[in-house]
């Protein structure tokens, strides 16, 4: 039987670790092929350390485990050049770009609005908004070549949609990333090329698992998981205190796949039940 994504190749950002690996690997078990590309190294404003070329290697590893063929490479979503050069040394190898999941993102600097670095911001609008520019723009022009048709999926949040405090360069980031999103959505759909973004709630990642988010949420700086699990909980209308990011390549897999042809132009919350308070 034919998976759901059979003899398509998927463009991935932040594909290390975290939600990008897990994109990589469930769209891999769907029949895809992989392009895939992370910046592996610590970002300046970013309290917790980066992923690492091993882990992009675990990447490839798991992905070439399920027979399916990876071209991976590191690169800077804020380098355009270097994100168009992936892209193009992948379509070169793989022979096409069908899917585009614009991933890459960063949690920062934590602080008021009016107390925050300008680094700090600067960083945040540059990978989650820009970034996400980047990856689509660099990919596009492939997806037409091929005349077929595709599907573009940006990873956003619950701060895409909802306001929250002390992270105004992510909120307005993610926010950001809905415009981006509605405007290819319009400007693409000519060429049969969709465009949605998903929002998930709290993802079992590296991103939210380190001590700064535990501090943040639980204000001790030593919380362990299950203490960090209550507080995220109540986030949440389902009773859970995070979703794996399994859950949200589910969502990915489906926007990409032929169960998703006629949606555009959609955000998507997986976020039990957390734009719900």
């Amino acid at each position: 039987m034919a998976g759901r994504v059979e003899g398509k190749v998927a463009f991935i950002s932040g594909a290390a670790r975290g939600q990008g690996r897990s994109h990589a690997i469930r769209l891999a078990e769907e029949g895809a092929d992989i392009i895939a590309f992370d910046i592996c190294k610590d970002v300046d404003s970013v309290p917790f350390p980066g992923a690492t070329p091993e882990d992009l290697a675990e990447t490839v590893r798991q992905v070439e485990a399920l027979d399916r063929r990876i071209v991976a490479r590191e690169a800077d979503v804020r380098d355009f050049d270097a994100v168009k050069a992936v892209a193009d040394e992948g379509v070169a190898e793989l022979g096409r770009i069908d899917i585009v999941s614009g991933n890459a993102g960063i949690s920062g600097e934590l602080n008021p609005a009016a107390v925050m670095s300008e680094v700090g911001w600067q960083e945040m609008i540059d990978i989650n908004l820009t970034g996400v520019w980047h990856t689509a723009k660099a990919a596009i022009p492939h997806i037409q070549a091929g005349g077929n048709g595709g599907a573009i999926v940006i990873t956003s949040s619950v701060a895409g949609l909802k306001g929250m405090g002390n992270i105004a360069h992510y909120v307005s980031a993610k926010h950001g990333v809905v415009g981006l999103m509605r405007a290819l959505a319009i400007e693409l759909a000519p060429d049969n090329i969709r465009v949605n973004s998903i929002h998930p709630t709290q993802v079992d990642t590296p991103m939210i698992m380190n001590d700064t988010i535990k501090g943040l949420f639980t204000g001790n700086e030593n919380a362990s998981d299950e203490e960090f699990a209550g507080v995220s909980q109540a986030m949440n209308t389902l009773p859970i205190p995070w979703v794996e990011a399994r859950d949200i390549s589910n969502a990915l897999l489906f926007l990409a796949s032929d169960e998703g042809r006629f949606i555009t132009g959609v955000p998507l919350p997986v976020d039990a039940g957390a734009l719900l308070k």
